[in-house]
């Protein structure tokens, strides 16, 4: 019984994180959503050998840098390691990870607001259907396919 369990939730895992489109922004980049309502977006691109993540209002127009806060970790859950963030006037500066690893974002539109967690793997192997690299994939799902 707990083998059967233990696939079943391996199955439906793999299915949750599979392959599939991803929302861009207007500049290119993935669309992390930084609220509980789709009010706040971050649109993360690469610039260089740095993540730059944009903080973008409900209509994906950029919002003024104030008292917004992000922090970044990567790594294993077992031995997670905290990215160094720089704050810039559109947004925020991270070190790129390695092709694989998780990055995980924690935002605050202020200081006393409850943190949003959002999360993507930085898969850069190319999407065999739109070529785009599989975080950037805008390829729709094996399901809205049908």
């Amino acid at each position: 019984m707990k083998t059967k369990l233990i696939l079943l939730v391996s199955f439906i895992t793999t299915l949750a994180f599979a392959h599939e489109g991803v929302e861009l922004g207007p500049n290119g980049g993935r669309i992390l959503e930084f609220s509980k309502n789709e009010t706040m977006h971050g649109e993360v691109t690469v610039k260089g050998d740095k993540f730059h993540v944009a903080v973008l209002d409900k209509d994906m127009k950029p919002v003024v840098m104030d008292q917004q806060t992000l922090t970044a970790v990567t790594g294993d859950r077992s031995a997670p390691k905290k990215l160094t963030v720089e704050k810039d006037a559109k947004g925020f500066l991270i070190p790129i990870v390695k092709s694989g690893e998780w990055l995980i974002l924690q935002y605050k539109n202020s200081a006393n607001e409850k943190a949003i967690t959002a999360r993507f793997e930085y898969n850069t192997a190319a999407c065999g259907e739109c070529k785009n690299p599989e975080w950037l994939c805008i390829c729709k799902p094996v399901a809205e396919k049908k």
